[in-house]
């Protein structure tokens, strides 16, 4: 994936996390996290989870440069959710954010899928995401797959 000149050389690559620009960014991801909710109410995937067999994970990049990461876990043959979505600080209001939704949505109808969930904090710190997400068409749900309800939950879905 490419955009025209002087909108960046952008590129999303499937990833297997062993570089240490995507590992930091995720440490960072993690922190943040855990910085905005409780330990026992954060759901991020760890580097083990995140190479769970049911799982893809992509970085974007603009040229060289490492601007975000996102990933799909599917859940079943019907059901994916959206894991791992973070922009690193220097890209931020860049559009990385959704062109990694837009390549995650693709790819889910490419499989078939018919829904696509997600989970996220509910705090002020989250209202970025939350925003996003709405305008991608995701609506608020009940929690999906192995989620109870949890206030510092947001859970929101939509048909691919």
């Amino acid at each position: 994936m490419t955009t025209g000149a002087g909108e960046g050389d952008w590129r999303i690559v499937e990833d297997d996390l062993s570089g240490a620009a995507i590992r930091a960014l995720l440490e960072q991801h993690f922190a943040g996290m855990l910085a905005n909710s409780p330990a026992g109410s954060c759901h991020f995937l760890d580097f083990h989870g995140l190479r769970a067999g049911n799982v893809t994970f992509w970085s974007i990049h603009d040229g060289d440069t490492l601007a975000g990461c996102g990933a799909l876990k599917q859940l079943d043959a019907a059901h994916g959710e959206i894991k791992s979505m973070r922009t690193a600080d220097a890209f931020l209001r860049r559009g990385v954010a959704a062109r990694m939704l837009d390549h995650i949505i693709d790819e889910a109808r490419r499989r078939g899928l018919a829904r696509l969930s997600l989970e996220t904090g509910s705090g002020a710190a989250f209202e970025p995401a939350i925003a996003l997400y709405r305008r991608y068409g995701f609506d608020d749900c009940a929690p999906f797959a192995d989620y109870k309800p949890d206030p510092f939950s947001r859970f929101m879905t939509r048909v691919v």
